[in-house]
């Protein structure tokens, strides 16, 4: 991989937490995220720009980190049913939020 392109993964990353901070909603950020790794991962990118999106972009907008301190919260307050509502709810979501981003840029191309 070329110089240039960990300038550019660092960019997104940045760009991405930049947005990550003024959002401010980890479930409304992990389905924008969902929804558009899934309409990226159908294109055919090229690999610099798969690693821009997907290592830089994608993977600090959407943090796992995120998800697991959400959960983490529930969690600490003693609220299992909650808790395992909410993970299964996140996941559901997320994966058919992945499969409808998909789809949709299917259609388009």
């Amino acid at each position: 991989m070329k110089k240039n392109n960990f300038i550019y993964i660092v960019l997104a990353a940045y760009l991405a937490t930049f947005l990550r901070l003024t959002i401010n909603n980890n479930f409304f950020i992990s389905i924008i995220g969902s929804f558009l790794v899934g309409f990226f991962v159908s294109k055919k990118l090229s690999y610099s720009t798969e690693k821009i999106l997907l290592s830089g972009f994608f993977s600090c907008f959407t943090s796992f980190s995120g998800f697991i301190y959400f959960l983490y919260k529930i969690l600490n307050q003693g609220d299992w049913i909650k808790f395992i509502i909410f993970l299964n709810i996140i996941i559901i979501v997320n994966l058919f939020t992945m499969l409808l981003g998909f789809w949709i840029s299917r259609k388009i191309t």
